[in-house]
C-alpha cells in the first residue's frame, strides 16, 4: 500500500510516516495543497490521509479535486476538528474515513488497511494465493500453515504480488507501490527483494519471473 501524507505539521507528518513504515506501508509526505496535487498528479496512491487545515488549496479543495477526478485514493480526513457537523461536511466533500487528533497510530493502521481493502475491489481481510496466506492487520504470513518471517519491505512485496491474484506485476509497479518517493528508479532493490522474499519462503518457488515483463505468484491461476 502506498499513501500520501498532506499534513503542514512536519513533526507530525514525519511521526506518522515513520509510524506508517513500521507496518511496511510506504508513505510520502506533502506540506501544502499545492504539493498535494502535484504527487497526486504524478502517483497513484492507495489512500490520502489529508489535514483540512493546510495552507495554499485547503484539504477540503484538494479532496473536491481527488473527488473530480475519479479512480483517485480513498480520502481519510485528518483533523482537530471532532464536532459531527464538521464530520459531516468531511463526508459530503467525498471524504471515505474520517479521524481527529489525537489518534493512536494503531488506529491508524487499521483504519487505512481497511480504506485500501475496500477501494478497488472487494477483498478479503485476508488474503491467500499460491499456498500463501497474507494477513495484513497482523502483518502475518503463512505458507501452507506455516508462519514466515519477513521484513517489512519484503511483506510490501508479497502483499502486492497476492493482490494481483495471479496477474504479472512489472519491476516498475513494485517499485511505485512497495517503495517511496526517495526510491531510485534505476536501482536493483526490487530483484533484491523479490530474491530474498523467495528464501524466506522456501521450496518450491511460489514467485514466478516473466522474462521483460515482471512477477506473479505462480500458482494463483
Amino acid at each position: 500500500m502506498r499513501v500520501l501524507i498532506v499534513e503542514d505539521e512536519p513533526f507530525l507528518a514525519e511521526a506518522i510516516r515513520d509510524g506508517l513504515r513500521l507496518e511496511a506501508i510506504s508513505a510520502d509526505i506533502a506540506g501544502d495543497g499545492y504539493a498535494a496535487l502535484e504527487a497526486l498528479a504524478v502517483t497513484a496512491y492507495d489512500v490520502a490521509v489529508l489535514d483540512r487545515d493546510i495552507p495554499g488549496p485547503s484539504g477540503d479543495e484538494v479532496a473536491r479535486r481527488i473527488v473530480a477526478a475519479g479512480d483517485g485514493p480513498s480520502i481519510l480526513m485528518l483533523t482537530a476538528a471532532d464536532r459531527l457537523n464538521d464530520k459531516a461536511s468531511g463526508f459530503e466533500l467525498g471524504a471515505d474515513d474520517y479521524l481527529t487528533k489525537p489518534f493512536a497510530m494503531r488506529e491508524l493502521v487499521l483504519r487505512l488497511r481497511a480504506l485500501a481493502r475496500r477501494a478497488a475491489r472487494p477483498r478479503p481481510p485476508v488474503r491467500e494465493a499460491g499456498g500463501i496466506r497474507v494477513d495484513p492487520f497482523r502483518r502475518e504470513v503463512f505458507r501452507d500453515g506455516k508462519y514466515v518471517a519477513l521484513t517489512r519491505k519484503q511483506f510490501a512485496v508479497l502483499e502486492v504480488l497476492v493482490d494481483a491474484n495471479g496477474g504479472v506485476i512489472s519491476a516498475e509497479e513494485l517499485l511505485e507501490r512497495a517503495w517511496d518517493e526517495n526510491a531510485d528508479p534505476f536501482t536493483n532493490a526490487v530483484r533484491i527483494t523479490v530474491s530474498a522474499l523467495r528464501k524466506r519462503l522456501g521450496e518450491p518457488q511460489v514467485i514466478e519471473t516473466i522474462p521483460g515483463v515482471g512477477y506473479r505468484i505462480a500458482d494463483a491461476l
